[in-house]
């Protein structure tokens, strides 16, 4: 009789167990997906501001407009479960419209003191921010996630409930080197 006790209670605990690995997991894999939903929010946001810096350009350059206007529309939406590598290309179509934004900026001095154009670089700047922090949270993020899902007993554990590995966003080299003061 106590031994089928002590087997029960042994099952008991080994449930319990089992359960709150579950859960951990479960609450894990969620943290990297809202992570990356906010990713998604800050960058959608960024795009409203190119938008509106697109329209500004559009009385100065049309041909740039248009070029602006393709880049754009090569957007897609980043949500809770997309891949880092999506998220990078984002930001490079956001990268390569802004910087040709700032040169039809330069070519035309009377867009570049224009208040519109003013106030949606400060907001594209205050967006390129979050959408940095927002990264850093991601990656701190995925950082907990793939260190519990390799570690013994949960490397066994995590597979059964589907719940793998997930990729590091990437930093642009020209980005991570400091720029030259010379």
């Amino acid at each position: 009789m106590i031994i089928v006790i002590v087997l029960i209670a042994l099952l008991a605990l080994f449930v319990f167990w089992f359960i709150g690995i579950q859960r951990m997991l479960v609450s894990l894999d969620e943290n990297v997906n809202n992570a990356m939903s906010q990713i998604g929010v800050n960058l959608t946001s960024r795009f409203d501001a190119l938008t509106g810096l697109l329209d500004l350009v559009k009385g100065y350059n049309e041909h740039e407009y248009k070029t602006l206007s393709d880049v754009i529309k090569m957007r897609t939406s980043i949500g809770s479960h997309s891949k880092a590598s999506e998220v990078d290309a984002q930001e490079n179509i956001i990268t390569e419209a802004v910087g040709k934004i700032m040169a039809v900026a330069e070519a035309y001095p009377d867009l570049k003191s224009n208040t519109n154009y003013q106030n949606l670089m400060n907001s594209l700047n205050d967006y390129e921010a979050k959408v940095r922090q927002s990264r850093l949270v991601y990656n701190d993020t995925v950082t907990k996630l793939n260190r519990t899902i390799r570690m013994f007993p949960t490397s066994l554990i995590a597979p059964m409930f589907g719940i793998f590995a997930r990729d590091y966003l990437k930093t642009e080299e020209s980005k991570s080197e400091m720029p030259s003061m010379k």
